[in-house]
């Protein structure tokens, strides 16, 4: 997994009510620890999940916290767990801290851990001019961020502005999809065609920018898994069908599909009469399922889907 842990999650922290205060007094230092450790991809509404619960319920949460956000779950180890806990390590160790700051809390920090290691990194501690003000240049494609040293004191702070920050952002979710927020569903279209009389064909179309990819090397790949069933109007079945579809693309190509849609095609020829086609697909690389039914007759005059 390289540099596929998001873009500036979080860009602001908002100080916690008072009765968030309260509860984290309650807190074990293993807790402390975790919410330290994952404060920039733990979402605001997963914060205040685990600080309600009961001690004894804490460490499920953060198994399942780990889980979800594992890009391939048919393995047995959890990558982004792994990197993520990884770039924490190295940013403690590579980053100075000042006046009580650890490093890794620091811009350096923030952005190392969230984009990992820039693809070249330019340090001037002594400023580009002679005892100038440090500065430093970190690369990621065609973005360049910049980090000053201002009061001289190992403390370097990003100098991008908010618009700078939002198309950056923008560009990461292009190149390197993410764990999907909480409430995001996973859907499909369909539409029916008739070939011919006694003939349907079925079309799903996935947008591109809907599937959830894992990262393998310099593909991103994923699987959509479909699940077919027709039935007549007396609801035998007369058709079934499971088949899975791999995805395999290079991060400029899915840059490049945006906007447009994954087709999948099914032919099925029917005797005349009513139909319910009952249609599941799954994106394996996350496991979100979504499933529909559409009523059809034969020859095809009309048609809904629900």
């Amino acid at each position: 997994m390289k540099k596929n842990l998001g873009l500036l999650l979080i860009l602001v922290f908002l100080l916690p009510g008072c009765h968030a205060l309260k509860m984290q007094k309650n807190l074990t230092p293993e807790d402390k620890e975790f919410l330290s450790t994952v404060r920039y991809i733990i979402t605001e509404q997963e914060k205040k999940a685990f600080l309600g619960l009961a001690p004894s319920e804490r460490p499920s949460f953060v198994e399942e916290f780990w889980k979800k956000r594992d890009r391939t779950p048919m393995n047995e180890v959890n990558e982004y767990k792994i990197e993520y806990l990884k770039r924490v390590e190295e940013a403690k160790h590579l980053f100075r801290g000042e006046g009580g700051v650890s490093g890794w809390l620091q811009d350096r920090g923030r952005i190392y851990i969230l984009l990992g290691p820039p693809e070249q990194r330019e340090t001037y501690p002594r400023g580009e001019n002679m005892n100038d003000i440090p500065v430093e240049y970190w690369h990621y494609g065609f973005h360049i961020l910049t980090f000053v040293d201002y009061r001289k004191n190992g403390n370097y702070e990003l100098r991008e502005g908010p618009r700078m920050l939002a198309e950056i952002s923008r560009t990461q979710e292009i190149l390197n999809p993410e764990v999907k927020p909480e409430g995001v569903s996973f859907d499909f279209n369909l539409e029916l065609k008739k070939p011919a009389e006694r003939q349907v064909l079925i079309l799903i179309s996935v947008p591109y920018e809907d599937i959830w990819f894992s990262a393998e090397g310099n593909k991103l790949k994923s699987t959509l898994a479909l699940a077919l069933q027709i039935f007549d109007s007396a609801e035998n079945r007369v058709l079934e069908e499971a088949k899975s579809y791999p995805i395999s693309l290079a991060k400029e190509e899915l840059k490049e599909l945006k906007g447009q849609d994954y087709l999948i095609e099914i032919l099925a020829e029917l005797d005349l009469g009513t139909y319910r086609a009952s249609i599941s697909l799954k994106n394996l690389t996350g496991q979100m399922e979504t499933k529909k039914t559409i009523k059809f007759t034969i020859p095809l005059s009309e048609w809904r889907a629900s």
